[in-house]
Order: structure tokens, then C-alpha cells, then sequence
């Protein structure tokens, strides 16, 4: 972290220091014994049911290896909504025996796996420093005092005694984090964080409670494109992550964004993580504050030759939009993009995609369209991408081609209510 970044992080952590103060004894520093702080955790959690919570970071949850025992895992994420009483969710979904998290804390990336000082502390799962998750469960952790800036490089350290058989968490996070063997999730130093890693473990959502109670959020639902692939790493220029900056700086009630790309990822089917349809509860449905779906997907059951059919694939997405439409959700689609050049191009894969697009922009299924496919596809050969936004594969869009993305989408749109 550098420059204006480094700047927000050093406010941010003394906001966070302001906020210590009402973690002041025994369970504060250990997460055990009694805790005289109970009765006006209670009560702060009655007055925020005026101002729900929205997500401010997400992942999508996939199945990862076998967990280790003994491990500590430095988790950056970027937050997009600014709020107070963080929140982080932590999975054991793809599980098949019980996690224990011992020791889980939150502070502001200074550099590399260091902190800014003052920032990390304990975060507590009712009232215990420790949390034992179920398998197939997720645990949200109690609200944590203090104020979480927009745009902050959010440091989640969490560390399992005794980790074992299938682990959860998300595969290909385009961002540096860092491990180490033994329980160092206190420190603020980066001495003993000497691994790194390119995954995020155990955890898949971070939450906060904005200043305004009408401020709402937006899931994108995708595959290696939404997920970031061919962007820069350790920059945050997914596509999503633009929008997020955008939405800051807009006249919008929505303000969260969180990434539920899989990289690989199919609506109709398992494969690169559970299909679109088997995780929209937990990755999307389930998200605080979501108020908008925006379903950019598709690409990967047309190019997997598995006979997939244009009809097939307008099943699928009504089907979201029905279950969406169901929890209270807006849904926003865009149109799939060009991939000739790509190794599964076919003319027969393109004739779906662009039957597919057809349906998108003319059905009046969806409650706002975006047109990825005309952003992205050359003016010349309009089933390829325009070379300056390809990252070279003729698939994923380059940083570029992410921004061009992100700056088409229709704000609007995503400020909707259903």
C-alpha cells in the first residue's frame, strides 16, 4: 500500500483505536471469562436494526484443499462501502467435519503482511474469541466498534488449531496474502508471516453498517472475468472493482459491491465451483444489504461443447431471476462477450452467444441490461475483442477492458427496488 492509500489506512487506523476503547477487558484481550461489555453489545446490535448491514467485500466459496492444523492465514481484502461495526463471515461450507478458528482478528494493511499499528484487534463470535463451525455452516462474527473507510486494504488474520479434510475458501483472489505455522494473528508485525499465497481461506464476506440506513448493495454473479483474471494483481481492477469506485463517488444509495466470480464458473453446471443456480443462496441471496443481482455469465457453458443450447442457458438465467425476483432483489444482465481466437471458439458456440444476447437486451425479463458485448467486441470482426481492451487470450478483457466495463454500467440501474 502506497501513497493515498497508506494516507486512508493511517486515519483508518486511528479510527479503529477510537473504537478499542469499548473493547476494554478480560474478553476484549482473550475472547474468554466474563465480559462486562455483553449488555451494550446487545444493546448496539438492537439500535443498528434501523441501519442494516450491507457488504462491503465478498467472495464467492469454493472447495479448496486440505485444511492444516496449526495454520495462521493473513488474509487482504479491499473493502468498497464505508460503515461501521465490521463484520466478517467465516465458511465452512464445502466442510465434512467442524472448523475451529481459535484466534481471528481485523486490521489495516500497512505493507506487505504488516499492520498499521493500532489497528489489529479480536474479533469475537458471540461474546468467545473462539467460533467452532458446523459443516456446511458459515459463522458471522459480532460487530466490531470503530469506522472502516471505503477503499481500505482490510486485513483479516485467523488461525485453526486443528484444520483438516476439505477447506473452504476461494481459489484465484488476485491478491497476495500470507501464512504462517502457529497462532501469530495478534501481532502486528510482519515477521512471522513469511509464506505467501494467492487464495483467501475461511472467509467470504466482510460486512459494515453504513451512516445512511438506506444504502444498499450490488452482487456480481460471475465467472473468470468478474473473478479478475488478466487483470493486475494486487491493484483491485476487476471489473467489479471499478464499479465500486465509481459508486463512492456517485449520487447513489448503493454502495457495496462484492465479487462472487469463479474463475471457469457455469450457470447450469458443477465444475469449476458449484454452477450459478446451486450458489446463489449462499454466495449472492444471503449477502447483508444486497439489494441488485448483476448476472454477467455464460460464456464458459458455451464454449464447454457440451451441447448447451441458447434455450437452455435463458432457462437458467430465468430461473435466477425468479429466485432473485423471490428474496426481493433486483436483477441486472449483461450481454456475454466475444471470444473468437480463444482455442473452444466455434461459429456454432458463437450462433448460441449471440442468441443468447439477443434475449438479454430485448425480453424486459430483467430490471436493467448492461452490454458487455458491445463494449468489448471490435468494431471490425464483432465476434472478437477489440484489441486494445484483450489481454492477449482473446477471452479476458486487460484492465482496460475492465474499466470500459465497469464505466458502461448504468448506475441507475443497480439502484433499483423490487
Amino acid at each position: 500500500m502506497t501513497g493515498g492509500l497508506a494516507r486512508a489506512g493511517g486515519r483508518l487506523a486511528a479510527l479503529l483505536m477510537v473504537g478499542a476503547v469499548c473493547q476494554t477487558g478480560s474478553a476484549g484481550a482473550t475472547g474468554t471469562g466474563p465480559d462486562p461489555t455483553v449488555p451494550a453489545r446487545e444493546a448496539a446490535v438492537q439500535a443498528a436494526s434501523a441501519r442494516p448491514d450491507i457488504v462491503t467485500w465478498g467472495a464467492a466459496a469454493d472447495r479448496m484443499g486440505d485444511g492444516t492444523p496449526d495454520r495462521g492465514y493473513r488474509l487482504v481484502v479491499h473493502t468498497s462501502a464505508a460503515g461501521t461495526g465490521l463484520r466478517v463471515r467465516v465458511s465452512n461450507a464445502f466442510g465434512d467435519r467442524t472448523l475451529t478458528l481459535d484466534s481471528v482478528y481485523a486490521g489495516i494493511q500497512r505493507v506487505g503482511a504488516a499492520l498499521e499499528p493500532g489497528s489489529n484487534r479480536r474479533l469475537t463470535f458471540d461474546g468467545a474469541g473462539t467460533v467452532t463451525v458446523p459443516a456446511g455452516a458459515t459463522a458471522w462474527s459480532d460487530p466490531l466498534p470503530g469506522a472502516l473507510a471505503a477503499g481500505s486494504n482490510l486485513v483479516v488474520s485467523l488461525h485453526s488449531p486443528d484444520a483438516a479434510g476439505p477447506a473452504t475458501g476461494h481459489g484465484m483472489a488476485m491478491q497476495t496474502s500470507y501464512v504462517t505455522q502457529g497462532d501469530h494473528t495478534a501481532e502486528e508485525s510482519a515477521a512471522n508471516w513469511t509464506g505467501t499465497i494467492g487464495s483467501w481461506w475461511y472467509l467470504d464476506s466482510v460486512s459494515v453498517r453504513p451512516k445512511n440506513r438506506n444504502t444498499g448493495a450490488v452482487a456480481a454473479l460471475g465467472d473468470s472475468i468478474t473473478d479478475g483474471w488478466a487483470s493486475t494483481s494486487d491493484q483491485n481492477r476487476r471489473w467489479p472493482d471499478y464499479l465500486a469506485r465509481r459508486l463512492q463517488k456517485a449520487d447513489t444509495e448503493v454502495k457495496g459491491v462484492a465479487d462472487e466470480g469463479i474463475s471457469g464458473n457455469q450457470v447450469l453446471t458443477d465444475g469449476a465451483g458449484q454452477a450459478a443456480l446451486n450458489r446463489l443462496d449462499r454466495d449472492v441471496l444471503t449477502q447483508p444489504g444486497v439489494r441488485t443481482v448483476f448476472l454477467f455469465e455464460g460464456i464458459n457453458d458455451i464454449k464447454a461443447h457440451t451441447g448447451v443450447t441458447a434455450a437452455d442457458l435463458i432457462a437458467g438465467y430465468q430461473e435466477i431471476v425468479r429466485r432473485a425476483h423471490a428474496a426481493g432483489k433486483c436483477v441486472v444482465a449483461s450481454t456475454v462477450g466475444p471470444f473468437e481466437g480463444w482455442p473452444e471458439w466455434d461459429r456454432a458456440g458463437d450462433a448460441v452467444r449471440r442468441q443468447v444476447n439477443q434475449y438479454i437486451r430485448t425480453s424486459g425479463e430483467f430490471d436493467g441490461i448492461a452490454d458487455f458485448d458491445r463494449i468489448l467486441r471490435s468494431p471490425y470482426d464483432q465476434a472478437r475483442l477489440l484489441p486494445f481492451l484483450d489481454s492477449g487470450d482473446h477471452l479476458h478483457p486487460n484492465d482496460k477492458g475492465m474499466q470500459a466495463m465497469a464505466d458502461s454500467v448504468d448506475l441507475a440501474s443497480l439502484d433499483c427496488d423490487h
